[in-house]
Parts: structure tokens; sequence; C-alpha cells
């Protein structure tokens, strides 16, 4: 059984493995660093890789957005506590939407004024995008507010930062809704996962591997931590993206060419072609970038929801990629120390991330909120093998349409009943 190793325990992946189609690759959700050195060495002994990256990319990237975690520290400071009379502000602005009689999905600048802290936090949107790709906001005091007031305050302080909120459900109760808010918890032993829905590892204790979200900014509110483990991970995709490009460029080949990427929600067809890595190049307006975007279980399933059989299995050269992110990921990693009370905003298309395994006591139950955000200011371009998909995020979402559950349930692309 697969593990992971915390500062304070170590903690046992409970979910059986997916069982994988016919014709797939050994790799499972759990990566394993001897299978993946077995394959490296297999691959590069019998395989004719090219030596360099492909036409257009960059041998290199450079700027804040490259960074290794066991060093960041010494130069960028991630952690903007809120001073008292910003949580004052914020404590008015909760009452003032209130005083407005409004349905959440009003929650904007406007509605949740902030006229002291708007200044700082446009400037973290700013880091966000041309500066360093992550920050936390840290001193709420969650404790003091109601689960409706907490959600209030998270929609409200990020609507600042990121004025556009995505569609993270589209249906809610069985009928179609926006759904911007999404419980990240341990739904394993509750009667909503009875039968085995669980399709994701957000909804379990396990370990989380190195994964993008959907959209531009993926945010979460740590409403109440575990009692050991759980801890943040994030990873610069630049960084990574270097080491990849020095070392093995035909992984860059591989990972720059389209996959089978499933489709887990209902839908004509169950999986879309497509790369996960991107590179822009430099504009009058823009400089060069590359993005990465890509989740492990569309492509070794997870849980309740293993790869279909009816789609083509994943290469050993994807395979090994997928490994290859993974653990140079968790090479290079800072952990951000994430507390009750903290907010995390991160740019999902330069940064991502992974958890450690947990365990909860009676007193003590990992809840996060999150939140799939874009700035139109400040956004970079899409990709265009993205648009279809940001469009299924943010074209059409009105607030008369949004939809804020207060309670956690396992939303469509993650529940085998969907």
């Amino acid at each position: 059984m697969p593990t992971t190793t915390t500062a304070t325990a170590t903690v046992a992946d409970i979910t059986p493995a997916a069982p994988a189609p016919p014709g797939q690759p050994d790799i499972a959700y759990a990566p394993d660093f001897q299978k993946w050195q077995a394959r490296a060495a297999r691959r590069l002994a019998s395989d004719t890789l090219p030596r360099t990256v492909p036409r257009g990319f960059p041998s290199r990237l450079s700027g804040d957005l490259v960074w290794e975690g066991d060093k960041l520290a010494d130069t960028y400071n991630w952690t903007y506590v809120l001073n008292e009379d910003q949580l004052a502000e914020i404590d008015w602005a909760v009452q003032h939407f209130a005083s407005l009689g409004l349905p959440l999905g009003h929650l904007s600048p406007e509605t949740f004024p902030l006229p002291g802290l708007h200044a700082e936090l446009r400037r973290l949107s700013r880091e966000l995008h041309t500066g360093h790709g992550f920050f936390v906001l840290r001193g709420l005091r969650v404790d003091d507010y109601t689960r409706e007031e907490n959600a209030i305050i998270y929609a409200g302080v990020s609507s600042h930062i990121a004025t556009q909120r995505g569609r993270q459900d589209h249906k809610f109760d069985g009928r179609p809704a926006d759904v911007v808010i999404n419980h990240i918890k341990d739904l394993q032993g509750d009667r909503i996962a009875a039968g085995g829905a669980i399709g994701s590892p957000a909804y379990t204790t396990d370990k989380q591997v190195f994964h993008t979200d959907s959209g531009d900014i993926v945010s979460l509110f740590a409403l109440e931590t575990a009692a050991s483990g759980g801890t943040s991970k994030l990873a610069s995709t630049w960084r990574v993206y270097n080491e990849i490009a020095r070392t093995r460029p035909d992984l860059i080949h591989v990972l720059s060419k389209n996959w089978d990427y499933e489709v887990f929600e209902k839908a004509d067809k169950q999986w879309t072609e497509r790369p996960l890595l991107f590179h822009s190049a430099a504009t009058g307006s823009c400089p060069e970038r590359i993005a990465l975007q890509y989740a492990r279980r569309h492509f070794v399933g997870f849980g309740a929801l293993p790869r279909s059989p009816g789609i083509p299995p994943i290469s050993e050269a994807q395979a090994e990629a997928l490994d290859t992110l993974h653990f140079l990921g968790d090479k290079f990693c800072v952990n951000t120390d994430f507390q009750k009370g903290d907010m995390q905003y991160v740019n999902n298309l330069a940064v991502f991330h992974a958890r450690d395994g947990f365990s909860n006591s009676p007193e003590k139950k990992r809840h996060l909120l999150r939140l799939w955000l874009r700035d139109p200011e400040n956004a970079w371009e899409t990709p265009e093998a993205l648009k279809p998909r940001w469009a299924q995020l943010y074209d059409g979402v009105t607030p008369e349409r949004e939809v804020f559950p207060l309670e956690p349930y396992i939303r469509s692309d993650s529940n085998k009943g969907r």
C-alpha cells in the first residue's frame, strides 16, 4: 500500500487502485519511483529519442516564475498577513453585503467593498500573473463567522483579485446550475459516498499527486486543517520545464503533442485530444510563456472512476512523462504551511500542486473551500486547445445562476453516479 510521509505522520492511502484498461502501461494514480526509474532506463536504452526541445520551444525559461522550494523563502515572502484594520474592513463588508439582500452570485468589488485593501489585492493579482505565481492571505478568523458568512468573505475578497468565478459543476440537486464553490473534504465515511461513488482524491484522505485544476487561478480557503498530514505543496511549472528540457528534451515532445484526455462527465465523446504543455511566443505586450494543464487521474483513473477501456491506452512515453512531472514537482516544491483561515491563490497555468495524505480526528477534520477564478485584466492568453474547456468554466456564468453549496457533495466529474 503506498504511503505519504509528512513531518508528523505517515498516512496510508486507503482508496483501492482503479483497475487498468487493456493495454495500459504498468502505472497507477500513486506514482512509483522505482517503476519510473526502470521505465526511463528502458526507453533511454531502446529508443532513438530527440536531443533538443521542439522547434520554437525555449531551451530555458527565466524570471520570477522559475523557483525552487528550498530556496524560495530567501527571496520571496508569499504570506500576506491581514492586519486588524483590514480584518475590520472585511467584517464591515460582510455586514454591508448582507444589508443589500442579494444572492451570493452578486458578490463583487462593488457589493463587497474593500476601499483600504483593494489596491493590495490588485497588486497580489499581478504577483500571480507576472511574479512568482502564488501567495497566501493569512489571518481570517473563520470561527467568528457562520459557514455562509465565510463563503461570502471568501468570494468577496477573491472578487478583488479576480472578478470571474468559474463553473465547477453544471448541476446541483439534480437541476441545471452554475456551481462556483466546491468543498474539498473527506467524504469516504459519509452516506453520500455509499456504494463507492468517489472518483477523485479530493474527497478522500489519500495523497493528491502533482496536477493542475481547470481555469486560470485555483484558490483554496482552509475552514479547518487535518489532525495530521495534509501538507499543501506547490511547484513551479517553469522550473520543472527547465529540468526536463535540460535532461530529457524528448519528454517535452511527448508533453506538447496530443494526449487522449478522459472526460469523466457524460458527453458525446468520452475523451478529447490535446497537449498537456503549451508554448506561447513573445509578443509586443507579453513575454514568452510555457503553460501546463493536466490531472493524472484522467489518464490512469482513480477509485470508482477507472480509465475507460474504450479510450486508447496511454503510451510508455506518456507514462514516463506523467511520473517525471510528479517526481520533479516533488523535488522542487515548496510547502506553504497552510493554516486554518488561510486563503491560497495559485496561477494554475504556471504552478502545479499536490497534497500529502492526512488523518482527521473528531475535533479536527480537514475542510477547504475552492474557487476557480479569472482576472480579465491580468489573465494569460488561453492556449487554443484549452479554449473549449475555458468556455465551459467561464462563459455564461451569471449572478442569477451561481450556486454556493454550503455543505460538501461530490461534483459530477468525480462521482461514479454522475
